[in-house]
């Protein structure tokens, strides 16, 4: 395992540019099994993140060929002939189940475990398994192992119970190659919808209504290959963002679409930061911290979970009580724990976590739980006094490419270390 070692309270200062968004890409790299053209699909803006070694493990267990270039990714789907996703890879990384509706697509059958990921409360895949049912899938459950057959997707009309982004991107990848019309209600809204949703249509399928309540798609009879770039990372962004803004610095994100932060960028001003923006920045400037009265989490366009706790070590230092309603995942406080240890003042009753801001954290040894978490610690010894350890960043490297290296192009003295 490593570790970071971080020296607080150097202002952050600088400019950076954000990589393609993680919650894209591992749905459109599992879309890429749909493509049946010899010919390789290509995905630009890629991360190096460890989820993305994953789920190319998990294409290439398929048989499928995943060559890198940089920030870039060549798949083949020439060689695909496997339905059955590995016990181990699976475990690894929630995302994997996106393979369940692109793999029905093209082989007709699939067979995985359930998911792993990080343990921020369940994330159950009834919706998946039910609309996929829909669809004219026959789906048996039997100790830990899911196995979905069909001898041809069909359109169907699918109302979710719940806008889960995982189910409504697992539906539109089944749904491209179904015989049909499928109308899909009360879906996500995530930019990621949008972007999975552009990827398939540069590949041949039709489908609209990404970004609001309703998905209607068209099913195709095979989709080809295409050269795709993936949308920034808005939750890097905001990260970033957070993270000057604990530490009072200066700093430009480039190369973001400011617009999918915008419920991020309210609460921050709400609580005393000084935000410019342009039609593709956003600038962080010093600003006085100060309590928000409530902060909760929603589905987009809402404040994302993804970005709680990151806002939590921000608010533990703004002068005030806020209080922080996380309603997406009942276990996500984890993290109130370790900045307590950094002489936070942080209290949590059930999916509610109060907040008395103080004028300093210290540094100190922290343990990640959880990706997130382990982004809102960083952002904790970043502006604590004197020296933290953030413990086990494994977590951490899951969604971000080399955090610390973009720390230390804006001044950050942080180092990355091998845990004994």
């Amino acid at each position: 395992m490593e570790k970071f070692l971080i020296e607080g309270g150097k202002s952050l200062k600088g400019s950076l540019s954000i990589k393609g968004a993680k919650n894209s890409m591992l749905p459109i790299m599992a879309a890429s099994v749909l493509n049946s053209s010899p010919r390789d699909v290509e995905l630009k803006n890629i991360p190096i993140i460890q989820d993305m070694f994953v789920m190319k493990q998990i294409l290439q267990s398929l048989g499928m060929e995943v060559k890198s270039a940089g920030n870039t990714l060549l798949i083949s789907s020439r060689n695909l002939d496997s339905y059955s996703i590995p016990d181990r890879l699976m475990r690894e990384m929630r995302s994997s189940v996106f393979l369940m509706g692109p793999l029905l697509g093209r082989l007709g059958r699939v067979r995985v475990t359930y998911p792993g990921g990080c343990s921020i409360g369940p994330r159950p895949v009834d919706l998946h398994l039910k609309g996929l049912e829909a669809l004219g899938a026959k789906i048996e459950e039997n100790n830990g192992y899911i196995f979905a057959s069909t001898s041809g997707l069909r359109g169907a009309d699918i109302h979710l119970d719940y806008p889960s982004v995982g189910a409504t991107e697992n539906l539109m990848m089944a749904a491209v190659l179904a015989r049909g019309k499928t109308v899909i209600y009360n879906v996500a809204k995530e930019p990621e919808i949008v972007d999975l949703q552009n990827f398939l249509n540069a590949m041949g399928g039709r489908v609209k209504g990404a970004g609001t309540e309703t998905l209607r798609i068209e099913g195709v009879d095979s989709l080809e290959s295409c050269s795709y770039r993936i949308i920034p990372d808005r939750i890097v962004a905001g990260t970033i963002l957070m993270a000057a803004a604990a530490t009072g610095g200066e700093v430009l994100l480039k190369g973001i679409i400011p617009a999918h932060l915008d419920a991020v960028v309210a609460k921050m001003k709400e609580a005393g930061v000084i935000i410019r923006s342009t039609e593709d920045s956003l600038e962080v400037l010093n600003g006085r911290l100060k309590a928000v009265k409530t902060l909760r989490t929603l589905p987009y366009p809402g404040f994302p979970t993804d970005l709680q706790a990151p806002m939590m070590a921000l608010l533990a230092i703004a002068e005030g009580e806020s209080v922080i309603v996380e309603s997406i995942f009942e276990a996500r406080f984890r993290h109130a724990h370790e900045l307590n240890k950094m002489n936070a003042r942080i209290s949590v009753n059930g999916r509610t976590a109060f907040i008395e801001g103080v004028k300093k954290l210290s540094g100190t040894t922290v343990h990640t739980s959880d990706l997130r978490a382990g982004a809102a610690l960083v952002i904790a010894g970043l502006a604590a006094e004197g020296s933290t350890v953030v413990s086990d960043v494994s977590h951490i490297d899951r969604g971000y490419e080399r955090l610390e290296r973009d720390l230390q192009k804006l001044g950050a003295k942080i180092e990355r270390a091998v845990e004994i």
